[in-house]
């Protein structure tokens, strides 16, 4: 089979790297045509070194075409991944610390709360200006896998405003079947689940076993495990509460409610510090750049590393080289996708992005009827939805006041900040990111004025109530291996130390 495959933003090492050796693993896929673009030169040349050279290794005749025009990497793309970071570390800063001295505490900022809202801002321009691209130059079938935050605001733009085909893929669905399994002492392949909600809350509502119901049992065997105690508290207090497990981490699902994260000195009771993504003040930003900053200084190890191995063993669960190969071959494949609902979960509205299960085969993508969640689960989901409606609208039509509500209905900015907080805050946000918010340039202009008139509501300078160091070069140089494993993984620097313990 030859056709071409485009990966956008391609510089991004955690995910470029393994979706490539996803895709390569399949024996039909030896001589597809592949595309890396990236606005950043260098780490697109530092990514194409490398995976060129598992390519080579691999024994493969595919030749990366490496480029920073965009339309030239999607000309003619049957399949374009999208992994990009708009704004990069340094708008990624402005989500976590201009909240921040508002009093809201996010550990990640990139699905809801202020810093998801502003990253959904910056990536829906650009992702309607990729979708004009693949109209206009790609294969007319084409299909947009897209991997990039937030999942559901993004996608649900594409499919409403920019013309092109588009299914979301996260791996929070996997990561926490895995943990169900290991709760119940069971292998993963052992246990079946049905999971629907929207992404980062999807909510594991049937669980069986060789037929046997599990899903009422969860929380007693979560509960029996010391692990699980310690690093889900949110999690778990949401399973006793609302009866379902959710999948998203313990810091995900912090800041997405308005209940764990409002008081400063509450958070450390509901978090641990072992592993950022327990519930780390800003820890997605600190384990991404110390990520980038490992990578662009040890580069020339990694060329001298083994390079990977393009089996169907060395395989991830990321969905993506599954749904190709599906589609392309006819295997079935069932995962878990984000798309608009049109009546797949029936009391979540029809327009919203949801994520359920879903097969694909030669036929296409096709997704299951889930019907109600359960009234609690859609509780949750629908606040969301409203907040990412409002996003979406706001992103693409340029409309500060739609933004200024879409945070006013966010649950934690919502529980933490008055309106008129809410205000200046989207001002501060708004001016320290106009270098990517082309649509707002009116509103970004306005708030500069206001914010410097003076007469401002004073913040309190908040550091956090969870946060960390970011490590230098010597200090990961310690350990080489984690550092290395931090860099090049799509889910950070997520293995726990034994000894770690809860910070208090």
């Amino acid at each position: 089979m030859s056709f071409k495959v485009a990966f956008i933003g391609a510089g991004s090492i955690g995910f470029t790297r393994g979706l490539l050796r996803d895709l390569l693993a399949v024996p039909e896929f030896r001589d597809i045509q592949v595309a890396f673009t990236d606005i950043n030169s260098h780490n697109l040349e530092m990514v194409t070194q490398l995976c060129q050279r598992d390519i080579d290794e691999n024994g493969l005749q595919i030749s990366i075409q490496a480029t920073t025009d965009r339309r030239e990497a999607v000309r003619d793309a049957k399949y374009v991944f999208v992994v990009v970071r708009v704004g990069g570390l340094e708008a990624f800063q402005h989500d976590v610390d201009i909240p921040l001295k508002y009093g809201v505490d996010q550990c990640i900022g990139d699905t809801l709360c202020a810093g998801g809202i502003m990253y959904g801002q910056r990536g829906i321009a650009a992702m309607l200006d990729i979708c004009k691209d693949i109209r206009e130059v790609a294969d007319p079938a084409c299909l947009m896998l897209n991997y990039a935050n937030p999942m559901a605001m993004l996608t649900w733009a594409c499919n409403k405003y920019g013309g092109v085909r588009t299914i979301g893929l996260c791996h929070g669905v996997q990561g926490g079947h895995a943990q169900i399994a290991q709760a119940f002492g069971l292998k993963q392949e052992e246990v079946d689940i049905v999971c629907a909600g929207i992404n980062h809350q999807t909510w594991y509502v049937q669980i069986k076993h060789r037929g046997e119901d599990l899903t009422g049992k969860l929380l007693e065997a979560f509960e029996q495990d010391p692990e699980f105690v310690q690093t889900e508290k949110v999690r778990l207090d949401m399973l006793k509460r609302f009866g379902y497990y959710s999948t998203e981490s313990n810091g995900h699902l912090s800041e997405y409610l308005p209940w764990y994260r409002k008081r400063p000195q509450e958070i450390l009771e509901w978090i641990d510090l072992g592993v950022w993504i327990n519930g780390e003040t800003g820890g997605y930003l600190r384990v991404s750049t110390e990520g980038r900053t490992w990578f662009e200084s040890d580069f020339p190890n990694w060329m001298k590393d083994p390079a990977m191995t393009y089996t169907e063993e060395s395989r991830s669960e990321e969905h993506g080289s599954y749904i190709i190969e599906g589609l392309e071959t006819g295997r079935v494949y069932r995962g878990h996708f984000n798309v608009m609902n049109n009546g797949i979960i029936t009391n979540l509205p029809d327009d919203a992005i949801i994520e359920a299960p879903g097969y694909v085969d030669r036929n296409g993508i096709n997704m299951t009827q889930v019907g109600d969640l359960p009234l609690g689960c859609a509780a949750v989901c629908n606040v969301s939805i409203s907040v990412q409606r409002l996003a979406v609208e706001a992103a693409v039509h340029g409309d500060d006041m739609l933004l200024r509500q879409s945070m006013m209905m966010d649950p934690l900015v919502g529980a933490v900040c008055n309106p008129p907080e809410i205000w200046q805050m989207t001002d501060e946000l708004l001016v320290a990111q106009a270098p990517w918010l082309p649509q707002y340039s009116d509103a970004i202009t306005a708030a500069s004025k206001r914010l410097a008139a003076g007469n401002l509501i004073p913040t309190n300078g908040n550091e956090g109530a969870a946060r960390l160091n970011i490590k230098t070069v010597e200090e990961m140089q310690q350990n080489r291996e984690l550092a290395n494993k931090n860099a090049g993984a799509a889910d950070k620097a997520q293995e726990r130390p034994a000894a770690a313990k809860a910070t208090h």
